[in-house]
């Protein structure tokens, strides 16, 4: 295992972090974790030099961190980090945050956490919790030894990242990072930025939620068209710790195989060790990822406001976003779910006030059509 700087912490972390949301589940219910699995997952990265395990208060609908704690048991807990998350949307007034940190303590059977995080801050969640006196309440854990290090993970634009970091002496942060999302949330300048002031930084979705391990045939055959064969995951994972600014990377693996595979590959990783040429490859890759649209929509505003409520651009994003990962699953779950009815492609009447005003001239209504075939009929 490689092992990378944390920050300004006296702290060597291992390049490769065990991200515990995505774990290895019975019958296709998230909160029935296979714990027999997820232990011997677990334990088999610490064995083999993995030192840092994050959870939260809210993944597998609150098993996590139970089963976290199982497999930490048996000497597993002195030998890495411990990271999970204060749940801020459930924080209404400080007792809140005492009531929640002291049931995950309970959860993960310790007696302290050495990395707590806020868990997915944005604007106004941060707003909320800073006025609920929440940096006070950080001083007085940190006193009494229940937490050893404070961050935060991120959800939001870079502004408001900066104002975050800007706001309290962090010891880290983690943000949402790969080879495409480098202007998306904090991005790139953001992980820079915070570097920058000393923090450690810990990346979270280096494979857009698994998108980026099987890419679409387009994109495999810009891989394939390059002389050094690598797998899709292993070069977005390089990708990340050729950074010095990345101090970790989590990985939320849910087969035994991926998280032999990705120790495979942090053995193998390093700052600066691609190549100009490499570094060339993923440009060309995002550019085959993200110059792709099935609609040709720029997405511009011109066709609303549509006159019964469809947000148009919002739905051809969503398919666009399904077609260029070969995956509707999270599009879809975001129409079905985050898109008021009368705001999907099936509340169309056809009435075509919107096709005038297009300035790509597309087929409006009949790509609505498409979208909800695509989302609605499945």
């Amino acid at each position: 295992m490689q092992y990378r700087k944390f920050g300004r912490l006296d702290f060597n972390v291992s390049a490769l972090g065990f991200g515990c949301m995505r774990l290895p589940i019975i019958g296709g219910d998230e909160g029935n974790v296979d714990e027999d699995l997820t232990i011997k997952m677990i334990r088999y990265a610490i064995d083999n030099g993995v030192n840092y395990v994050d959870t939260a208060y809210g993944y597998h609908r609150g098993k996590s961190e139970i089963v976290v704690g199982k497999a930490l048991k048996d000497g597993y807990r002195e030998r890495t980090m411990l990271a999970t998350k204060l749940p801020v949307w459930h924080v209404s007034a400080r007792e809140d945050m005492d009531r929640l940190l002291n049931e995950q303590l309970k959860k993960l059977d310790t007696d302290h956490i050495d990395f707590y995080l806020l868990h997915s801050l944005h604007k106004d969640t941060w707003d909320k919790v800073y006025n609920l006196g929440v940096l006070d309440w950080i001083e007085s854990i940190i006193k009494r030894g229940l937490i050893r290090h404070i961050g935060f993970s991120f959800h939001d634009d870079l502004d408001t990242f900066k104002r975050i970091v800007d706001s309290y002496d962090w010891d880290f942060c983690q943000i949402q990072y790969n080879y495409l999302d480098i202007e998306h949330q904090a991005g790139m300048a953001g992980l820079k930025y915070a570097s920058n002031k000393g923090l450690g930084v810990v990346v979270m979705e280096p494979l857009r939620g698994g998108k980026l391990a099987n890419p679409p045939d387009r994109v495999r055959e810009v891989f394939d068209s390059f002389p050094i064969k690598r797998s899709p995951v292993a070069w977005a994972l390089l990708w990340l710790w050729n950074q010095p600014e990345v101090s970790t990377v989590l990985s939320g693996m849910s087969a035994f195989e991926q998280v032999k595979e990705n120790i495979e590959i942090a053995d193998k990783s390093g700052i600066n060790i691609l190549t100009e040429e490499e570094l060339s490859l993923i440009e060309r890759v995002r550019e085959a990822y993200l110059g792709f649209k099935a609609i040709d929509c720029n997405e511009c505003g011109y066709c609303m406001p549509c006159p019964n409520g469809v947000d148009i651009p919002k739905n051809f994003h969503l398919y666009n976003e399904g077609v260029r990962y070969n995956d509707f699953n999270g599009p879809r779950w975001h129409y079905r779910n985050e898109m008021q009815e009368s705001e999907r492609a099936s509340s169309c009447i056809k009435c075509g006030t919107c096709e005038p005003q297009c300035p790509q001239h597309l087929p409006i209504r009949e790509l609505l059509d498409k979208v909800k075939a695509a989302f609605e009929n499945a």
